[in-house]
């Protein structure tokens, strides 16, 4: 590949097929029509090389694998690239979901169609940048870089309110990132690199991780969202086009709990172990209360907006467990969540290309004219709900188990939020698709087409295959779990032991 390997050639195909994109001539329609075509065949070999990756990929070993180095900035700042357990999962997931956004938008989009393929597939090399990336200034660069198309995406093709949303968006997550810069800035004038292999084995002082925890905290609660800082979701959610909110639940949420995995853990552990209980709290409260916000929700897409919340706090809850059942299941809660809501918020879009409204109220009795659209909407939902057999079960059940051993309380408290999962998505199912067909407008709504079937029939076979096979992604999860438990118990025994030599 020129010189290159193969995580540089994730980063540069979406930008190939943006570039192939823009020098396009001619008129309109032969423009729009090659836009869509070249969009989707960029994200589809991206696709393709994340599955020859995926094949040279080794679960066993816990260490960054497919490591590439290239000179950047001074000595100092590398274009270091590479990937291990914790990150490749969502390489691959970003990948995979990337040509059914596109597929989505299909016919959905009609105004600056060149524009919006442009904006997805910068938006896709940002995003696997992220995860890649093995430089602190590289990550935030991709890290923040994402901000800017999914700016454009809202701001250009969303709905009434768009201009809002979009704003909201863009101001709440990049106030929160404001502090993680400052915090990168420590971290180099502390230990002399941003080289992120080196600073997994800096040790920080302890007072040191208390400022730089709370600074990336801020930046990663907003991300994800955390209550109480989440409120920009819903709105952004609500006026997104239907492949951005794909894009919106399914990868950027998972950002900042990556961001915790990777650095506030590893790095900053007894930050981390003082800060646990503060985590703890917050993550019951957004299960518990975004779940009873959802029950008030008449919008469709604001509802499921909403559940993601409910979804992110049993992440960040089994994640500062700091047991192996509730990491490996906060990471599975991530790529099975990635899935599900991505699934859920394009079966929104199918009806609402057919009816142009979100309302609940608008609809009822879908299963009468829409008996496939039915099936496969109930499957999600299940999965939402956290049904055994489906991949929704596996991450909160692994998730709780940790949290029961962290503290019964939590998981006590936590467990609500199953039921109250369950309340609003069966109400929301109850009132779309069951009951009698009596509006007049839904009388001649047609059932998914090829297209649709296409993009939905994925999704709900590898919801199920995970809720049956989990291993397949636990696997991946095991090997850097186990070894970040490891250096975090060792960094509390030595942080322990130097107070113990002081007093």
């Amino acid at each position: 590949m020129f010189g290159f390997g193969i995580l540089t050639g994730l980063l540069v195909l979406p930008l190939v097929g943006a570039a192939f994109i823009l020098a396009q001539r001619g008129d309109q329609a032969s423009v729009e029509s090659n836009a869509r075509y070249a969009a989707l065949a960029a994200t589809v070999a991206t696709f393709v090389l994340a599955c020859v990756a995926w094949a040279k990929f080794d679960p066993a070993n816990p260490g960054f694998q497919m490591v590439e180095t290239h000179a950047w900035v001074s000595d100092a700042i590398q274009f270091k690239l590479g990937v291990d357990g914790f990150s490749f999962p969502f390489v691959v997931l970003t990948a995979f979901l990337m040509p059914f956004c596109i597929l989505a938008s299909w016919h959905a989009i009609t105004k600056r169609v060149r524009e919006y393929m442009v904006a997805f597939l910068i938006l896709e090399t940002l995003m696997i940048g992220v995860f890649v990336a093995l430089d602190l200034v590289l990550f935030y660069l991709f890290f923040e870089g994402g901000l800017i198309p999914m700016f454009l995406i809202i701001g250009i093709w969303g709905g009434k309110r768009r201009v809002y949303a979009s704003y909201k968006f863009f101001l709440y997550t990049l106030l929160g990132s404001v502090l993680l810069l400052l915090a990168l800035m420590a971290m180099y004038w502390n230990a002399g690199t941003t080289d992120i292999p080196t600073l997994l084995a800096h040790k920080f002082p302890a007072g040191m991780q208390t400022w730089l925890w709370l600074a990336f905290f801020a930046s990663f609660a907003v991300k994800m969202p955390m209550w109480p800082v989440h409120t920009w979701l819903p709105d952004a959610h609500v006026e997104a086009p239907t492949a951005g909110s794909v894009v919106l639940a399914a990868i950027m949420l998972k950002m900042g709990g990556y961001g915790f995995i990777r650095f506030s853990i590893p790095m900053f552990p007894e930050a981390s172990a003082y800060f646990a209980s503060f985590v703890f709290a917050l993550s019951v409260i957004a299960i518990v209360y975004t779940s009873l916000v959802a029950l008030m929700q008449e919008d469709i897409k604001k509802l499921i907006a909403y559940s993601s919340v409910a979804h992110m706090g049993f992440v960040t809850m089994g994640l500062f467990t700091l047991t192996p059942q509730g990491i490996q299941g906060a990471m599975f809660q991530m790529v099975s969540h990635g899935l599900v809501s991505g699934a859920l918020f394009l079966c929104v879009g199918v009806i609402y290309d057919r009816m142009h409204t979100r309302e609940i109220a608008a609809y009822g009795g879908l299963v009468n004219r829409m008996p496939v659209y039915a099936v496969i909407f109930m499957v999600f939902t299940m999965a939402n709900v956290g049904l055994p057999g489906t991949a929704g079960f596996v991450g909160e059940f692994l998730t709780l188990m940790g949290a029961f051993r962290a503290n019964p309380w939590v998981a006590f408290i936590a467990c609500s939020g199953v039921i109250l999962s369950a309340a609003y998505a069966l109400w929301l199912y109850r009132r779309v698709v069951f009951g009698e067909l009596v509006k007049p407008e839904l009388k001649d709504i047609a059932d998914l087409d090829r297209r649709e079937m296409a993009i939905l029939v994925p999704l709900v076979l590898l919801t199920v295959w995970y809720g049956i096979r989990p291993g397949t992604i636990l696997d991946a999860f095991a090997a850097p779990t186990e070894a970040l438990i490891k250096n975090y118990q060792a960094a509390l025994t030595a942080a322990k032991t130097a107070m113990l030599v002081v007093q």
